[in-house]
């Protein structure tokens, strides 16, 4: 795989992390687990164990649940955006390692998750305001969005 499709990947992944923030550690842990990347004697072999593809499905899961509650703070608010961009850089270094560009696939993680941020943010405020202000149908799309996409950029990463 060239470094450049690989930082495209990283760069994907931390996009999704934008949208939701733990959906992107899952989506690399299922593809360790799967043998769709390989991580093998690497910093990063411990997300293919079956202890953490379970925690990290968990907890996206409930951040799933938790985004369609009303007193959910904006993915713009400090702690919600810092935690975007430790986990878009973490799956974005997470896919960079599979190839030998840790700290590539970290830099486009971290970008990817600074414009899936903000990007997403825009997108779901402007969607919402012409669906009449109504958040969940929007959220819950936005939802899809981020765990198809997610497990998406690691199914590339594995035929690419």
């Amino acid at each position: 795989m060239t470094h450049f499709l690989v930082l495209l990947l990283a760069f994907g992944i931390g996009v999704v992390a934008g949208l939701r923030a733990l959906p992107p550690p899952a989506a690399v842990a299922w593809a360790a687990a799967l043998q769709w990347i390989n991580l093998e004697g690497t910093w990063a072999q411990w997300l293919a164990h079956p202890i953490t593809v379970t925690v990290l499905t968990i907890l996206a899961v409930v951040e799933l649940v938790t985004d369609q509650l009303p007193k959910t703070p904006s993915r713009k608010t400090v702690v919600q955006f810092i935690a975007r961009l430790i986990t878009g850089a973490f799956a974005g270094a997470v896919i960079g390692t599979a190839w030998g560009y840790t700290f590539g696939g970290l830099g486009a993680g971290l970008v990817g998750a600074v414009l899936g941020t903000l990007g997403g943010y825009e997108a779901r405020k402007r969607l919402v305001d012409a669906n009449g202000g109504h958040d969940l149908p929007v959220a819950l799309v936005e939802d899809a969005i981020a765990v198809l996409g997610g497990f998406a950029v690691a199914a590339l990463a594995s035929i690419v």
